[in-house]
């Protein structure tokens, strides 16, 4: 059986159009032998093959155990890409192309693509082009030293908001995690456990949180359920998060937002916020088990700071990313969760959506902890709820695409 190594390989020389008949053969057999793929991406550009599971194409998503529907979609796409996987050439020319494409058993599954309230999710239709970033991640010891630094990079893409303002969103691999803190987990709270194995589908998520020249572009959009103001930051400044926003401000915002740019724009859930914050990491910070006023705008106190860091907002991306290249989740402003106010994780979802039955609805998730905030609120397990029609400046939110 072909291994995914050696699909990745046949995919990229398909790609470049220097396939020869034994790419074709092979992967003809595959596509019709496989049978045991949960989760495909597709799109216009070829990605990767994963631990003989994942298939990532591009921009699409299917989720289906129908061995029959996920041909099915292959076939699809694969005809939609000859024209693009070496235009110089006829259709006559890619004729065995067409052949494996089409040789693929039919399937009359109607379920091969369904909503992402189901089961099954579709990513975001007709992104832009996806490319990558590089950024410094850092990890401290107990004492607060500096014991790693390394450079990576993430993929992300770039949405364009007005003239010279754009929103970039980053791409979260889909995973399984500890959501919740540990007993041990010093200055951890009830509200916090019991820890659960959650499993998070892809998404993207905003690289910043949303600054005041985002908001004011959106905000300067035609309302769809409620009037937004146009400034309503206690601090001023284009670069600085836009905070004083209600829950019901942002979920306005996200609806104005998605309705300009096509997709689906949203509040994370809070499972996908604990996740993108965590980025791989048990710890109770992205940096290690403490944090310092040099990585995160939080209220350091007793720590002998003397700096704006503790008294008011700071620009976002100006401390640290975490190991997913997303900045300020721990600090700066607290960011609003999709998800209805709860008592503990008893009975919470695990498949990473967002929480809203038997609930307190009127009363919303808040994550990450803000400039006024003490080091243990800002712990990436910890958690807060507040009103959601309640305006404050140390409240604002970023966004989520999936």
């Amino acid at each position: 059986m072909t291994t995914p190594d050696e699909l990745v390989a046949i995919f990229d020389r398909i790609r470049d159009g220097i396939q020869d008949e034994r790419d074709i053969l092979l992967l003809g057999q595959w596509l019709k032998n496989s049978n045991d793929y949960n989760v495909l991406q597709l799109g216009k550009n070829i990605i990767n093959i994963a631990d003989g599971k994942d298939i990532h194409i591009g921009d699409r998503t299917y989720y289906n155990t129908d061995a029959a529907s996920i041909k099915a979609v292959l076939r699809e796409v694969l005809t939609e890409l000859i024209d693009t996987i070496n235009p110089e050439k006829s259709p006559q020319q890619n004729s065995q192309i067409y052949l494996m494409a089409n040789f693929l058993p039919q399937t009359t599954n109607e379920n091969a693509v369904v909503t992402s309230n189901s089961l099954t999710q579709q990513l975001p239709p007709n992104l832009p082009a996806i490319t990558k970033f590089e950024f410094e991640v850092v990890t401290i010891d107990t004492q607060g030293i500096e014991i790693k630094r390394c450079l990576k990079q993430a993929e992300y893409f770039i949405e364009s908001l007005a003239d010279s303002v754009i929103l970039e969103m980053v791409s979260i691999a889909g995973g399984k995690f500890q959501m919740g803190a540990p007993l041990d987990e010093s200055e951890s709270l009830e509200d916090e456990r019991p820890q659960h194995l959650v499993t998070i589908k892809p998404f993207f998520i905003g690289k910043y949180l949303i600054t005041q020249a985002q908001w004011r572009v959106i905000a300067n959009l035609p309302k769809i359920k409620r009037r937004l103001e146009l400034e309503p930051s206690c601090f001023k400044g284009d670069n600085l998060p836009v905070e004083r926003v209600s829950w019901y401000d942002a979920q306005e915002f996200c609806e104005r937002l998605s309705r300009k740019i096509g997709r689906k724009y949203r509040l994370s859930s809070e499972a996908e916020w604990e996740y993108a914050c965590r980025a791989k990491t048990s710890t109770p910070f992205h940096f290690g088990k403490i944090i310092r006023p040099n990585l995160a705008n939080y209220c350091g106190l007793n720590e002998n700071i003397n700096s704006t860091a503790c008294q008011q907002t700071t620009e976002v991306g100006s401390f640290p990313a975490n190991a997913f290249g997303i900045y300020d989740m721990h600090g700066l402003v607290w960011e609003w969760c999709a998800d209805c106010e709860h008592e503990d994780y008893q009975g919470a979802p695990l498949d990473g959506s967002s929480w809203l039955n038997d609930g307190n609805s009127e009363y919303r998730i808040l994550r990450g902890g803000s400039w006024n905030s003490p080091a243990h609120l800002c712990r990436s397990a910890s958690r807060f709820s507040e009103d959601a029609s309640i305006t404050d400046k140390k409240f604002g939110f970023r966004v989520v695409c999936s």
